[in-house]
């Protein structure tokens, strides 16, 4: 019975001492569990801060790289940002989610959002405009000074320029002239030729002696003869990074950039009217608008021959046209009895054959044969490009009309308004010509809020920037689209411009992107259709706006984007192109990069480079700096691995914006925008609801009032002081 009772007391031990080791468990599985919520946390945190990290990284990596030395700073002095931005970003400890970029056109650093890490935004960059921009007959007034050379001395800086990942993407023409105009330089052993700091705006080509390169007074690396360095400065104003002194007696090349900007600007020009008036001399292109001519003229591809080559073959079947630019070629046919070719006639400079081919199929009735020792060139178009161009003379319309007259009402409310009406609130951000701050007018019953731009005249001045200024004056004053952050008032004193906006309280798209990481397919197509319709209306009026990015959308209360910051934006006359470089390095078209002349198609590109980054995450051109990224854009978009998560039909409309031909990228041939609007990745996407604002955002932001400011950062005041006056009168019609 003791044995029953013992092993009773055992069993009751054991199952206390389970019963224990149970609830032991349960706290170790709960332990487990509350671990694997906080790595889940983690984990979305480090996605989160991928996006900070990379471009510091980037940042980092850029100082340690001595090829990135070698060229040039990507801190552009003269540009839009400056130095100052970076300078008053340190300062503060934080940037702007709002002014930096997207209001003054500035970058810097910014918060992430009130943790411990800053996060880079992106500059944006641009060379002062073009003396020659504004001349009626621009090329008989660029007058290009060439200096005699040796062959020797010609063919080293050939060489030269051949070898350098950028310049080498010059057309031959091109690289021609600048051969033609460099000037000789020499330097004694021990002169510094470029001063780590300086501002730059000439590139040097090293024909004889050693130079050194050092940065912070520490040795990096020593450059050899036939190589170029500073070619970051032929584009833009840029800050050296580098010193560069001569170890030897040293023998340069070099050009300036206005004069390498002048060259590309003639070339393109000449090619352009070269271009159009061999169209014009061909019956199928003679009564065609004037702006379609030269969309079909950018989109002759050249094509060379060397004597003896059969350009077209007698019986085969071709959809292609010729135009010769130079050289002879021969016509024969071939008789049906003796096989023999016959020669018919000669065909030289201007002439033409296949043009049949670009309305149908055409069976080639003659043989088209290079005839001339020195080669032959012709100018071509395929039946599928020129079908994109124009399909019916009946359906081509000029869809520039004429501005509206919005400037002339210019809001009655606000006519008697002065400066002094208003009250800051906060500031919302902080930029390279400025501050905005969040602002209220003086006894105003309205609920109601405004932010206003408020730029230094100075800097502006010293930057070259007014005549930016202005257009950005001139487009917003007169621009009336719910896309489009409204300007209702300027003001000027003698230390300041002053632009009156719309408030955005729902901050920059950059900001959520940059917290969610990347955008689903239906994120994205609603941020992107926004866009669409504020080019819709820009370029409609013949405006080109050139600097989109997520940190130049501002979100509405309603959770609607509008485009802001017009400083790089430009009218255009129909046809006509412009030449200046700006933009975000990123977003850059290489027509801007190659100095081609661009015009609207800029902006399309720039739409398939956000509708990637807003995917991703990331742009998908990035380099360790300015000029790496320039390279990596012109090898293409066909060189960009896509990630899984871009579905097939939103890589298909990126492609078919990004395409490296202008002239074949989708928005700017015969359909205009409506092609893109009609593409599949927008199939079902409700259009007339995005207009009329039924359309539910897919992000609301939270605004508490009209004036809360919690979607952006905290500013001090401004430390530097007050500007110097300006009263040169420049901005008089401001």
């Amino acid at each position: 019975m003791s044995n029953i009772i013992e092993l009773q007391q055992s069993l009751a031990l054991k199952i206390e001492e389970l019963k224990t080791k149970e609830e032991t468990i349960a706290v170790l599985q709960q332990a487990v569990d509350d671990k694997n919520s906080t790595i889940e946390a983690m984990q979305i945190e480090l996605d989160k801060f991928k996006q900070i990290l990379k471009p510091m990284t980037q940042q980092l990596t850029q100082n340690l790289t001595i090829q990135a030395l070698v060229l040039d700073d990507k801190t552009p002095s003269p540009g839009r940002d400056g130095t100052t931005i970076a300078t008053s970003a340190a300062k503060v400890g934080s940037g702007s989610k709002f002014g930096l970029t997207s209001m003054l056109g500035g970058s810097g650093l910014g918060s992430s959002g009130g943790g411990p890490f800053s996060r880079i935004k992106r500059f944006a960059i641009s060379a002062e405009p073009s003396k020659y921009s504004v001349s009626a007959n621009p090329v008989k007034d660029m007058i290009i000074k060439k200096i005699d050379k040796s062959a020797e001395s010609r063919n080293l800086i050939k060489n030269a320029i051949m070898d350098n990942d950028f310049m080498k993407n010059l057309e031959f023409t091109q690289i021609k002239e600048i051969v033609d105009c460099m000037y000789p330089v020499e330097y004694a052993k021990g002169s510094l030729i470029i001063k780590e700091g300086d501002v730059g705006s000439i590139v040097y080509v090293m024909e004889e002696g050693k130079v050194e390169v050092s940065r912070e007074g520490k040795f990096l690396s020593v450059l050899p003869p036939g190589k170029v360095f500073g070619e970051l400065a032929i584009l833009y104003n840029c800050k050296r990074t580098a010193t560069i002194k001569a170890a030897t007696d040293c023998k340069l090349w070099a050009i300036e950039r206005q004069v390498f900007q002048t060259i590309m600007m003639r070339t393109g020009l000449i090619r352009q009217a070269e271009h159009s008036a061999f169209l014009k001399s061909v019956p199928t292109f003679v009564n065609l608008p004037e702006e379609t001519l030269i969309k079909i003229a950018d989109v002759l591809e050249e094509t060379h021959y060397k004597d003896g080559d059969y350009i077209i073959r007698q019986g085969a079947y071709g959809d292609t046209f010729f135009i010769i630019s130079k050289g002879r070629v021969k016509v024969t046919k071939r008789d049906d009895d003796s096989k023999e070719e016959k020669f018919i006639r000669n065909l030289h400079k201007g002439d033409f054959f296949g043009e049949k081919a670009l309305t149908g199929e055409e069976k080639r009735t003659a043989n088209i044969v290079a005839d001339d020792v020195e080669g032959v060139s012709c100018l071509v178009i395929d039946r599928d490009s020129f079908l994109q161009l124009i399909s019916n003379l009946d359906v081509i319309k000029n869809k520039y009309i004429d501005l509206t007259q919005r400037k002339a009402i210019i809001h009655e409310e606000f006519k008697g308004l002065k400066l002094s009406d208003l009250r800051i609130i906060a500031t919302l951000g902080v930029g390279g010509f400025g501050r905005v701050e969040l602002v209220q007018i003086a006894g105003d019953a309205k609920k109601r809020s405004f932010a206003l731009k408020q730029m230094k005249k100075s800097q502006i001045v010293e930057t070259r920037q007014q005549q930016h200024i202005m257009s950005e004056k001139e487009i917003m004053e007169e621009s009336d689209c719910q896309f489009i952050v409204k300007l209702y008032k300027t003001f000027k004193d003698r230390k300041y411009l002053y632009m009156l906006m719309e408030s955005c309280l729902g901050g920059e798209l950059w900001t959520i992107l940059r917290d969610r990481s990347n955008f689903d397919d239906n994120t994205t197509r609603f941020y992107t259709a926004c866009v669409i319709e504020a080019f819709d209306y820009l370029h409609s009026r013949g405006i080109i706006y050139r600097d989109l990015k997520p940190e130049n959308l501002l979100l509405d209360a309603t959770g609607y984007v509008k485009l802001v910051d017009f400083g790089f934006a430009k009218k255009l006359l129909v046809g006509r192109k412009t030449w200046t470089f700006c933009g975000t390095p990123e977003y850059v078209a290489p027509e801007v990069i190659l100095n081609r002349g661009h015009d609207i198609s800029a902006d399309y590109w720039s739409l398939g480079i956000l509708m990637f980054e807003l995917l991703t995450g990331t742009p998908p051109f990035t380099g360790t700096d300015p000029m790496k990224t320039y390279n990596i854009i012109l090898k293409g978009i066909d060189a960009i691995d896509f990630p899984r998560n871009i579905t097939s039909r939103a890589r298909e409309l990126i492609k078919k914006l990004c395409r490296d031909n202008s002239a074949e990228r989708l928005g700017y041939q015969k359909g205009g925008i409506r092609d893109i609007q009609k593409h599949k990745w927008f199939d079902g996407f409700n259009w007339e609801g995005l207009r009329n604002r039924s359309l539910p955002p897919p992000i609301t932001p939270k605004i508490q009032s009209h004036l809360d400011t919690s979607n952006f950062d905290e500013y001090p005041t401004d430390a530097d002081g007050p500007p110097p006056d300006d009263v040169s009168g420049w901005d008089e019609q401001f």
